[in-house]
């Protein structure tokens, strides 16, 4: 099958593009499309003609190509046809979607994204091709570089884009998925942007950057604008942004905002319209540079050869900026300025894993080289602003915020924020740290604030605002309300204050639902007129996506970045976050499911190559090499530690109990197994009867395995390692990641099956008890190899370091204490010279077969305490864990800076002073092992006081603060 369409490119003569290959003959309509195959192409596009116009009567223009369809046969690919649902026939095959014309200098890979590209909606900017229906002159050259190679393989860089982000975790907690975060959207092709198109943009966003700092500085300083009225005063005092322990505070240089975000769309018109502004946390600066790094791999020669500006410099700018600002905040740190530069630390503060942006807080603070941090890291102390780190405590100079403004400070602003740092706004007003952008520029984000702009440009910067805004009527002014009502039918309602209309159950509906009529919410608007805004709809401008062989089309906003040079000037990131609207929708927001796409910015001048990309590493920075361990990471480390060890100790407990439950020697042995179940959490105290039977107990010890069960359930343990693990992911191998995670959710859909059977009085319980345990049993088995896995990952798979030695610190702790009250409760009992409490000793401290070794066929009470407890060389020996535990502690406390005090010197007796084997041994007028007993009650006590001081010490850092901080 051959197919051939006829292009007359001169009057004189004609050229014959022939497409027999896979790559190059398409089918598709309705937004989808099929790339044919093999044969698959005879069956799509048999039956089909094509018609081209008379060449004599069309000379060189453009022509139009028509199709015909035929009936669908079986193995066809059914497609939805556009066009008048009317005329749609159903099960029919559409060979060629539309009709497109040619310009007679089109080149191949032109024609073909061409004849794929679908119509954008009617009343919609068409970014990809022009009035007459040619490609813009960007698109053009776009497709001219990418050629039929290129073209044919959009499929392969499309599976590319899917792999990276997997590869890289790239995510984004999206609303309509309830939070859960779901793989990060990006579109294959770029958002293309020519030079002059730029030039306005560029000088129209620096002039809002300028007139928005002006703005925050008058509110926040002498008000001028409320005083003569170019400014309601309830859009100022009335909005839960504008905060009020800001006024009369004043930046260094007058700077309140370093960041601003403008979204803008192009209209109908193809003119730009400002949306809306971005000051209080402005995000997309991540993803704007994932996607680039993504894209521009893709079409490396067409990045190349059409000159896009690189994003770098912008990036540069901005910890210039930073590296300023903190100048500003260094009086006693250091002698000189070159030291100061050097002791100068900025910090990106995030909200933590929870942020739907979380990831890009991770990238950029990579990226940029600065210390990812949330609130629990930092600490105020004198005024001063400081990071916990196991070091001590660092001083802190700039905090490039991605926290809300009212989240920041639980003392000053919302009492209920657990993410912000207390006192950060005092440190802030004593100019002894600069938050990034200030706390409190978010009011200017309010959508009412567009009607006023013009006036407030006119007044603060004597200028004509370049840039329009979307036409806006606050209602709270009743000429403006009125106005809306009688020019609009349908419009957007929006709310004037987006945080307090988010907590409301019936707040304002916002883009996300629509136009709406705005005589049914007439009523609704008297009752509160402030909280209501009223914006005209904007069709935006259809952007080419790339979809399954076709070229679609969405809907399109592009956020526009401007960074302060602290010069009086501004710098414009050039490209930016643009963003697609989901399938289906006219507005266009990532939080409901929408994508995004790499920002081009074309020039006619050959592109900067500068990176900030890590360079080659000198053999010099190597040596000075040295990762900064934050407090948290390394108490998140020392809890996934403790958590994983709590685990297997557990799973090897139940595992054990249930195996003893169905022995002959179970009844003796049943109060020692129903003590060490209470011990260890897998029981609690309140939930067994007086005198429990073993069935009771069973039920029991199945019904309090989940998460919700306690604290020191087996559920819970894996819950609790996966969410301490989760905070230092970036620690973490893939491999040993998925296993946690594994280990957690496979055990959780276990539970899901054996709760019910476990609650159900009815039918034979003797059957189901046996049923139960088989399938718990097997779970069991398999949740301890997990365990083995993740144990032996982190001993084989991270850095040494002191975060390391901490969380091996963490485990050594819980099995000190695991290993001494198993053996004060065994022996408590006077289980230890019985067979069943011989072989239960052996089997949870792992060492049956190391004992059956050295004693093959020996019943030796001395023995089994020598391997137990004495022997070094136990992985599982009390004494060997315990030293092993005291060394690590010591090399904490030294690399910590601890070389004058060790102070776990006097919290832990050195292991030689333990008492020896022969007093281990030794047993008082009752028979009883008193000696074991004490010590092992000691023991426990010892790494417990241990932990409580590795807590304060390296984590709350409650200890050293006074000595760190004092004059």
């Amino acid at each position: 099958m051959r197919v051939a369409w006829r292009i007359r490119l001169t009057s004189k003569r004609r050229k014959v593009h022939t497409a027999s290959r896979a790559a190059s003959s398409w089918c598709g309509a309705g937004g989808e499309a099929r790339q044919a195959a093999g044969s698959g192409i005879g069956r799509a596009i048999s039956g089909c003609q094509y018609h081209v116009a008379n060449p004599a009567e069309r000379g060189n223009q453009a022509f139009p190509i028509t199709y015909t369809t035929r009936k669908a046969g079986a193995g066809d690919a059914r497609f939805p046809l556009s066009g008048d649902p009317k005329n749609r026939q159903p099960d029919t095959i559409l060979a060629f979607q539309s009709t497109f014309p040619f310009e007679a200098a089109a080149s191949r890979a032109d024609a073909l994204a061409l004849l794929r590209a679908l119509p954008v909606r009617e009343g919609h900017w068409d970014e990809l091709r022009d009035a007459s229906g040619a490609l813009r002159e960007p698109w053009r050259r776009f497709f001219e570089w990418l050629g039929d190679e290129g073209v044919a393989g959009l499929d392969a860089h499309t599976a590319s884009i899917d792999q990276q982000i997997r590869d890289n975790d790239i995510s984004y907690n999206v609303y309509a998925d309830k939070g859960e975060p779901r793989p990060w959207a990006l579109d294959l092709l770029p958002f293309l942007i020519d030079e002059s198109d730029w030039a306005l943009i560029e000088r129209g966003v620096v002039q809002r950057a300028r007139l928005l700092n002006a703005l925050v500085a008058d509110v926040y300083g002498p008000q001028t604008l409320l005083l003569h009225g170019q400014l309601p005063p309830a859009l100022v005092h009335g909005h839960p942004g504008y905060l009020r322990a800001v006024k009369g505070f004043t930046p260094p240089g007058g700077q309140f905002l370093q960041v601003v975000g403008v979204d803008l769309a192009r209209g109908p018109g193809g003119n730009w319209t400002v949306m809306s502004h971005r000051t209080e946390a402005p995000s997309g600066l991540g993803y704007a540079l994932e996607n680039r790094l993504i894209v521009s791999s893709l079409f490396g020669n067409a990045f190349r050869e059409m000159h896009v500006c690189r994003l770098a410099p912008s990036y540069s700018q901005l910890i210039s900026t930073l590296a300023q600002l903190a100048r500003a905040t260094i009086r006693d740190d250091a002698p000189d300025g070159g030291a100061q530069q050097q002791l100068a630390r900025i910090s990106l503060l995030s909200p933590g894993p929870f942020s739907e942006t979380y990831f890009e807080h991770v990238f950029l603070a990579r990226y940029l080289g600065v210390t990812l941090v949330e609130g629990k890291d930092l600490t105020v102390r004198g005024d001063m602003l400081y990071l916990k780190t196991l070091a001590g405590l660092e001083r802190v100079h700039v905090l490039l915020r991605r926290l809300d403004d009212a989240f920041c400070d639980p003392v000053e602003l919302r009492a209920d924020s657990t993410i912000g740092v207390p006192g950060l706004l005092q440190v802030m007003r004593a100019g002894n740290v600069i938050v990034s952008n200030v706390p409190g520029s978010g009011f200017v984000e309010s959508p009412a604030l567009h009607g006023f702009l013009p006036g407030i440009a006119a007044a603060l910067l004597d200028e004509t605002l370049l840039l329009p805004d979307v036409p806006t009527w606050w209602c709270g002014e009743r000429a403006a309300r009125e106005h809306a009502f009688t020019q609009l039918e349908e419009a957007f309602l929006v709310p004037t204050w987006p945080a307090l209309a988010a907590r409301a159950s019936d707040g304002v509906p916002g883009m996300a639902s629509g136009t709406q009529r705005l005589a049914a919410w007439c009523g609704r608007i008297d009752d509160a007129p402030d909280a209501f805004t009223i914006q005209q709809p904007l069709p935006y401008s259809c952007t080419p996506r790339y979809e399954s062989g076709a070229l679609g089309n969405r809907p399109s906003v592009l956020r526009v970045y401007a960074i302060a040079d602290l010069n009086g000037g501004w710098h414009v990131l050039p490209g930016g976050f643009t963003r697609l609207a989901a399938h289906g929708q006219t507005s266009v927001s990532m939080q409901f499911g929408g994508s995004s796409a790499d920002t081009w910015v074309l020039s006619s001048q050959p592109s900067s190559t500068f990176t900030l990309l890590p360079s080659p590493l000198q053999p010099a920075d190597l040596a000075r090499k040295h990762r900064t361990v934050s407090s948290r990471d390394a108490e998140n480390l020392f809890w996934a530690g403790r958590y994983g060890e709590r685990a297997e100790n557990n799973v090897r407990l139940l595992r054990l109990i249930l195996g003893s439950l169905e022995s002959n020697d179970a009844g003796t042995m049943f109060p020692t197994l129903v003590e060490l179940a209470v011990q260890f959490g897998l029981v609690q105290q309140g939930d067994m009867l007086a005198n429990p039977s073993p069935q009771s107990f069973e039920r029991t010890l199945v019904a309090n395995l989940h998460e919700s069960a306690g604290a020191a359930s087996i559920g819970q343990n894996l819950a609790s390692m996966a969410r301490s693990s989760g905070e230092i992911r970036g620690r973490l191998s893939n491999d040993h990641w998925r296993t946690i995670l594994a280990a957690r959710n496979d055990f959780r859909d276990v539970l899901s099956t054996l709760t019910p059977a476990v609650a159900s009085p009815a039918g034979d319980t003797r059957g189901r008890t046996r049923d139960t345990r088989v399938t718990l049993t097997d779970a069991l088995e398999h949740l301890a190899m997990q365990l083995s896995a993740i144990s032996g990952a982190q001993g084989d798979r991270m850095t040494r370091d002191e975060a390391w030695r901490l969380q091996f610190a963490g485990r050594h702790i819980e099995r000190v204490w695991a290993m001494a009250t198993i053996l004060r409760v065994v022996a408590s009992h006077r289980q230890l010279a019985t067979p069943a409490g011989f072989d239960l000793l052996l089997q949870l401290f792992d060492s049956t077969l190391t004992y059956r070794s050295l004693y093959p066929g020996r019943f030796e009470i001395a023995a089994l305490i020598d391997l137990l407890v004495v022997e070094p060389t136990n992985p599982r020996g009390l004494y060997g864990v315990y030293k092993r535990l005291c060394a690590k502690l010591d090399d904490i406390s030294l690399a910590a800076g601890g070389t004058r005090h060790r102070p776990f010197n006097d919290l832990l007796p050195p292991a030689a002073s333990l008492p020896p084997l022969d007093r281990l041994c030794a047993t008082d007028a009752s028979g009883a092992y008193a000696e074991l007993i004490d010590i092992c009650d000691r023991a426990a006590g010892w790494v417990s006081v241990a932990a409580n001081h590795i807590s304060a010490r390296y984590f709350s850092h409650a200890n050293t603060l006074a000595a760190q901080v004092s004059p």
